[in-house]
């Protein structure tokens, strides 16, 4: 076995990570390129009809909204954004008029609710105030309305600060659609189980729309064009995917790292689902390509600071990194010099790129990587203290870097032709849907297992560092930390909203990858346990659906 650990090493101990669920699999995967165009030329034809729905769907203001929801739910929504952003923009400016002249029911309120603000049009939750009694309470006539409840509790998800209302809408609705599960048809049941485990917002955009395919598949009032329209999209982005993720693999295949540097995680794949889940439309290949492979370096340099590294080290190997030069490594540990290089010729082949724009990119890129190295190190630093524990405030402002939020989003951005200066100025002032993100990703891992297991300590220091300050049990901190991850939620709903200084595109990532996250780390860390992942990664890369 060829390794980059020093023999004097050898009996340091391995962090024990589970190995690749894939291996080298997804590598060997054929270009499937004719079929590919086959359904490219089939989805032509159907766009068109498709459209054509669309456009017949404005002589009625709850059509039109309904039809565009329905878009949203089975991932086509991006064919068609202009005209979705145009129709929408036109039903904001005129709904408080029709509101006034019109008996909205439950459901249609909800869809409107969500809609609007899934597309960025902050529309009020007083419209809910008419379901609620003069006590404050919601009327219990509308908990037969199953449909409805659950149109409610969908839309609750994209409240902001002080709308209590929706907060309200949340704890009520959720305890009633509990009680509809045995009663409902087994499709409205396994439909409200997936809400209640994880709402449409909080979901990744492309299993959101397989789970949704399948769901109006078993619908008596399904319209088989647009059916067959959202089979053919998903088969045709999963072809596409494929692609990538083989390309990807044999990169990571000829690398060796695996072999090399045996302690650190084996995640190629979990790796492209997670920037997949960040951005995943079709003209955004190279930006996934390049948002993998960065995310994989920062995952070896998490797993060198975390487990393996020792201080002694760490210290000369963060001084590398931010002096960013060819002989910056002389003096490292032989598998530190394997990983300084690969971070070396990852940032060169990216500059390399024919994209003029693109060293600027790069080298804002490198900015974050070594404010993550550095951050690693502070934290490497608490650690090899014995019983230190930073004031939450310290460890916050800390652990928003190494959240690693800026620096893989900021490699994603180096593929999104569309981003120019003014946006990244907008970026580094850090507006609200850029750190609530990170928040996220930083608190919501520190809860988990794999952060207990395997950070050489007995509970996360963020945890300890929360309960020291507010003298806390160990379950209250956790349960603080939730409400806490709960308003970072808010925060991203009210920044999403237009307008912004921001690309929509940007804004769109951020509130993605808040949503990769949160899938990945609320149950379990499935990064680091991916066998959790396997069925969900199959579905998404390799079964075709049945047209």
């Amino acid at each position: 076995m060829a390794t980059e650990i020093d023999q004097k090493d050898l009996f340091r101990a391995l962090p024990g990570f589970p190995p690749s669920v894939w291996g080298s699999s997804f590598a060997s995967l054929p270009s499937q390129d004719q079929q590919f165009e086959a359904y490219t030329e089939e989805m032509e034809i159907l766009k068109v009809k498709v459209k054509h729905m669309l456009m017949q769907s404005k002589t009625s203001l709850t059509t039109n909204i309904e039809f565009i929801n329905l878009l949203c739910r089975l991932g086509l929504s991006y064919h068609f954004e202009s005209e979705i952003d145009e129709q929408l923009n036109h039903m904001f400016n005129i709904f408080p008029s029709l509101y006034e002249g019109e008996n909205y029911d439950l459901y249609t309120l909800g869809v409107f609710f969500s809609t609007f603000r899934q597309h960025g049009y902050k529309m009020s939750c007083d419209v809910f105030k008419k379901f609620k009694k003069s006590d404050g309470e919601f009327d219990n006539n509308i908990t037969s309305d199953v449909k409805g409840l659950l149109s409610l509790y969908e839309a609750s998800f994209w409240r902001v600060h002080d709308e209590d209302i929706l907060d309200e809408a949340f704890d009520f609705t959720k305890k009633h659609l509990d009680t509809f599960i045995q009663k409902s048809s087994p499709n409205l049941q396994k439909h409200i189980k997936k809400s209640l485990s994880r709402s449409f917002h909080h979901g990744i955009e492309r299993l959101e729309a397989l789970e949704y395919i399948s769901f109006y598949e078993e619908q008596e009032s399904r319209n088989e064009i647009l059916l067959k329209f959202a089979k053919l999209d998903y088969n045709r982005l999963q072809l596409l995917y494929r692609k990538e993720l083989a390309y990807l693999s044999r990169w990571w295949k000829e690398l060796n790292v695996a072999d090399k540097l045996p302690y650190a995680r084996d995640r190629i794949v979990e790796g492209y689902f997670w920037i997949v889940g960040t951005l995943f439309e079709p003209p955004y290949s190279f930006a996934r390509l390049i948002g993998t492979k960065y995310l994989t370096l920062v995952s070896l340099i998490d797993d060198t600071y975390d487990t393996y590294g020792k201080i002694d080290e760490l210290e000369p190997f963060t001084y590398a990194l931010l002096r960013c030069t060819k002989d910056a490594s002389d003096g490292l540990p032989n598998y530190m010099k394997y990983l300084y290089k690969l971070i070396q010729d990852v940032f060169a082949e990216t500059e390399n790129h024919e994209n003029d724009g693109i060293r600027y990119r790069t080298s804002y890129s490198m900015e974050k990587f070594q404010e993550l190295a550095r951050s690693y190190f502070v934290e490497a630093q608490w650690l090899n203290e014995d019983e230190y524990v930073p004031p939450f405030d310290e460890y916050i402002k800390n652990g928003l870097v190494t959240s690693a939020n800026d620096a893989i989003s900021s490699a994603v951005m180096i593929g999104i032709e569309e981003i120019g200066i003014k946006d990244y100025e907008w970026m580094k002032s850090n507006p609200k849907i850029i750190e609530a993100p990170k928040f996220l990703g930083r608190m919501i891992n520190d809860t988990k297992a794999h952060e207990v297991e395997y950070n050489r300590r007995d509970c996360p220091i963020g945890l300890k560092s929360y309960m020291n300050e507010y003298g806390l049990s160990k379950d209250e901190a956790i349960e603080g930390i939730q409400k806490m991850c709960m308003n970072s939620w808010k925060d991203i709903n009210e920044a999403y909203m237009k307008p912004s200084a921001g690309s929509r595109i940007i804004i769109k990532h951020f509130l993605n990858h808040a949503r990769v996250v949160d899938f990945i780390y609320t149950s379990c860390d499935i990064y680091t346990y991916s066998s959790y992942l396997k069925d969900i990664i199959e579905s998404l890369f390799i079964h075709q659906l049945p047209l």
